[in-house]
């Protein structure tokens, strides 16, 4: 039995109309004839009744139509299920973050993935950079977002895509509380408190490029605030400063918070892996983030497919 057997006999079978029919399957009337035909003989039973003037549904043909139609149906949606898969509209994306990834960044790209492709399930994992650099180049997870330049494994496709304001945490009575934006060498004399770097590896790089990219080598100290925030920094009398974004500032804020000039931002970086990449949902999840507008007072970079250099 051939799925073009049941379409004819389905087709039949419902228009009562042999020319109809062939009509609605945009092909020769013959054709028809002969799929129903062979599927009659196979059944071993007539399925149809033919006059002149009319064609009529058999007792076995009754039978076999609702089931014929269950079938088809399934078929169809079968089809349909692959065409979405294929085309990226369905499937899951396995999502490796880092903490300073998860406050705005990973809503805002889950927001629009639902929004693009309503079928596409976002698999949100949160990982600490040493276990995300291994796992996106071992296929663990589809797509890796973190904070800061990382080097790329092999076959791991890396792009630095968009971006975030860096700031400075200082307390209420600081000599520069009062100013507008700070720049970070006028700081470079006092102690910066830095998040332990085995609870906040890429937090903890992303601050040293920063530092080396102000060519600034103040003295530091370990925060002894476990939280990434670190809202209450300002209790830990040997520590005169800390970095910050408005991501990880959090709801306690008990400091001055003040921009960095001249602006430095925080970079952003996509990972994945296009060998290890086994449906089309995942490139078409990259895409987006690498499209799609940046979260309110992010910027783009120049990896970013909508960067203006303007």
């Amino acid at each position: 039995m051939e799925l073009r057997q049941l379409e004819a006999f389905v087709a039949v079978a419902t228009e009562l109309h042999f020319g109809r029919a062939a009509q609605k399957l945009h092909v020769g009337q013959p054709t028809v004839s002969e799929l129903v035909q062979r599927l009659e003989r196979e059944m071993g039973a007539p399925l149809l009744t033919r006059t002149t003037r009319r064609v009529a549904v058999t007792s076995a043909g009754n039978e076999l139509l609702g089931r014929a139609k269950v079938i088809l149906d399934e078929v169809a949606a079968a089809a349909a299920a692959v065409r979405r898969l294929t085309q990226g509209d369905a499937g899951t994306v396995r999502l490796g973050i880092t903490p300073t990834v998860a406050p705005v960044l990973a809503p805002h790209l889950a927001t629009a993935l639902q929004a693009d492709v309503p079928e596409v399930e976002l698999d949100v994992r949160r990982m600490w950079l040493t276990d995300l650099d291994r796992a996106v180049a071992e296929g663990r997870v589809d797509v890796a977002i973190t904070c800061g330049l990382v080097p790329d494994r092999p076959g791991v496709v890396g792009e630095v895509f968009c971006g975030e304001r860096l700031l400075v945490g200082l307390r209420a009575d600081h000599r520069l509380a009062t100013r507008d934006a700070v720049a970070l060498a006028d700081l470079a004399g006092e102690t910066l408190g830095i998040h332990s770097e085995t609870l906040f590896p890429a937090w903890a790089l992303a601050q040293r490029q920063a530092l080396e990219a102000a060519v600034v080598s103040p003295p530091t100290v370990e925060l002894a605030d476990f939280d990434l925030s670190a809202g209450r920094w300002t209790t830990q009398p040997d520590v005169g400063w800390i970095l910050k974004t408005a991501s990880i500032v959090g709801a306690e804020v008990t400091d001055t918070i003040r921009p960095v000039i001249p602006s430095q931002f925080v970079p952003y970086t996509l990972q994945w892996n296009p060998a290890r990449a086994p449906t089309a949902a995942i490139s078409r999840f990259v895409h987006l983030a690498l499209t799609t507008d940046v979260p309110s007072g992010w910027v783009t970079q120049p990896d970013h497919l909508r960067h203006d250099p303007a």
